[in-house]
């Protein structure tokens, strides 16, 4: 059964729609408005919106809409970064990587409705659809968009949180959340981070214009495609910025494994061996690759086709012909580098992503178990930097037999 609409909330909508759409808008009613709250991210509330059938729109006003209306604001960081969001959604919006842009206002803004649904979590595995979510990375990161381009959003956001979340874990939590919160509380978080900070160095993962939050609810399937690379729109660019190439690779791939779609509490579930085997990342690559030299190739017609070739190499560069086993197929030295890069921001991705939610258990009015996720991200953060250790160990090993021979 659809969700009434509150009074209040119909005639906001009413009001946004017709100062900013006007048109047929400015002819109709708010009890005439069709609108409808549809499902939303973590942090943001959407709605449909749109003109009855009898009012069709009178020019280039379009019939139906989104309105999003954002979460909690807190603080001037906060004001800033949804400031940055919406010149960044403007941008992506002219170069037709994401919805059109009908109107922004203070908490919120109006977007273009796409006929679409959210992928499942299981459809990020389809192969097809993920060479299209590979492009459209690819695509992204092709971007040359006026904000600063230092590597220092991930980092900046991990430190912010860190501080909001450091007073809330020295509280006494509530029952039922005493198990949960405790084990949160005995992770040495400032260690973690330095931690990152110095594999990431070794690494040197190109930094890039970044998504940042490439989950199934954040990629649509639409129902009017134009052709095969249609099927997807990117959409939520709340967390864009510079960042490292390997963290929104990582991210995506961790993604894989948590379905957010749980009607009761904690409201997600997890499902650790749908994380992406070494071939399926290889496929995702290869057509994030491919992407990327197709926008250079745009961009600049004399570049070669052979540019991949020279992607930086990294500290487990040499791991070649140790780490590619159990009949995975054998990978070109730039897709070996990006794997590698995978390992290691795999780990920000689990920190990122519970320090998050422990900061939205404060100030969030959504329904999830955030303390509950947090810790399941934290656990995953810690099997991964064993296994991170573990294939350094198994590097360092090869590196020795091969000297010997």
């Amino acid at each position: 059964m659809p969700t009434e609409i509150p009074c209040e909330m119909r005639d906001r909508a009413y009001r946004l729609c017709r100062d900013y759409l006007h048109g047929a808008w400015k002819l109709i009613a708010p009890h005439d408005m069709d609108i409808k709250q549809i499902s939303g991210g973590l942090s943001n509330m959407l709605y449909y919106c749109a003109l009855p059938a009898t009012y069709p729109p009178k020019a280039a006003e379009p019939s139906e809409v989104l309105l999003r209306i954002y979460g909690q604001v807190h603080g001037e960081d906060a004001l800033e970064s949804l400031l940055a969001e919406s010149v960044i959604f403007a941008l992506l919006s002219e170069r037709r990587l994401g919805p059109r842009l009908y109107g922004v206002f203070p908490g919120g803004r109006l977007e273009q409705f796409i006929p679409a649904r959210p992928l499942f979590t299981r459809e990020l595995a389809d192969t097809s659809l993920s060479c299209v979510i590979a492009s459209k990375m690819a695509n992204i990161h092709s971007l040359n968009v006026p904000i600063s381009k230092e590597p220092c959003w991930m980092w900046n956001t991990m430190e912010k949180w860190l501080r909001s979340s450091k007073g809330f874990l020295s509280k006494t939590a509530r029952d039922d959340e005493t198990q949960t919160v405790d084990k949160l509380r005995k992770i040495n978080y400032h260690n973690e981070m330095e931690y990152l900070r110095q594999v990431v160095a070794k690494v040197q993962s190109p930094v890039v214009f970044a998504h940042n939050d490439m989950q199934e609810g954040n990629l649509l399937l639409k129902r009017d495609i134009k052709g095969p690379d249609d099927r997807i729109c990117l959409i939520d660019f709340e967390y864009c910025s510079y960042n490292y190439r390997g963290f929104d690779l990582a991210n995506h791939f961790c993604e894989w494994m948590y379905e957010y779609k749980l009607p009761v509490h904690p409201y997600f579930t997890v499902d650790r061996d749908n994380f992406p085997a070494k071939e399926k990342q290889i496929n995702f690559i290869r057509a994030y690759l491919e992407a990327v030299e197709q926008c250079r190739r745009e961009k600049n017609p004399a570049v070669s086709s052979n540019n991949t070739s020279q992607e930086p190499q990294t500290l487990t560069s040499g791991l070649d012909n140790c780490s590619i086993s159990n009949g995975n197929p054998p990978s070109h030295p730039a897709e070996e580098t990006l794997l590698q890069e995978v390992k290691v921001f795999v780990l920000a991705s689990h920190l990122f992503w519970a320090l998050w939610s422990m900061v939205q258990g404060q100030v969030s009015s959504i329904p999830f178990g955030y303390m509950e996720y947090a810790a399941v991200r934290m656990d995953h953060y810690f099997e991964d930097k064993t296994n991170l250790h573990l294939d350094q160990i198994s590097k360092r090993k090869c590196e020795a037999v091969t000297e010997e021979v």
